[in-house]
């Protein structure tokens, strides 16, 4: 009696999943799945400018040892698993779709901040999402701040 209870759950599982479809990602036009078989020249036809710039000149040693890392990373990780985080100070790095599911700590000057790499972040900087300074929030004005509270009496 429990197996057809549970067939049944797998069944209404599977039409649940169905009805709840996601927006396929896109970036400039091209799908997830082909975007992961690019090669470096045909991902720099499709990145802005300072991006292309950046390909063209020529990954140096850092970055391209950043990657190796999130790809021994993501080999090391198992099946359905995150991989491990892997530090970095590389703000000026562009997500590659190679690392995307991979979880980055970007470090902000003080702290490393764990990113996950999802599809949206492709083409952005890493630093952009470490960010490296304490939002302002405003609040009285301090001793100072204008010319009525230069002077305060002490008697």
């Amino acid at each position: 009696m429990s197996d057809a209870g549970d067939d049944y759950d797998a069944q209404k599982a599977a039409e649940l999943k169905k009805s709840r479809s996601f927006r396929k990602y896109q970036y400039r036009g091209v799908d997830l799945e082909p975007l992961l078989d690019l090669s470096t020249e045909q991902l720099m036809d499709l990145v802005h400018a300072r991006a292309r710039r950046k390909f063209n000149r020529g990954l140096k040693r850092k970055p391209m040892g950043l990657i190796k890392k999130l790809r021994k990373a993501k080999k090391e990780a198992a099946a359905n698993e995150k991989p491990a985080a892997v530090k970095t100070h590389l703000r000026d790095m562009i997500v590659v779709p190679e690392m995307i599911g991979s979880i980055i700590g970007v470090y902000n000057g003080k702290v490393f901040n764990q990113v996950e790499i999802r599809p949206e972040m492709v083409g952005h900087y890493l630093g952009e999402f470490s960010i490296s300074y304490k939002p302002v929030k405003h609040g009285r004005p301090g001793i100072g701040a204008t010319n009525s509270s230069r002077f305060i009496p002490l008697k």
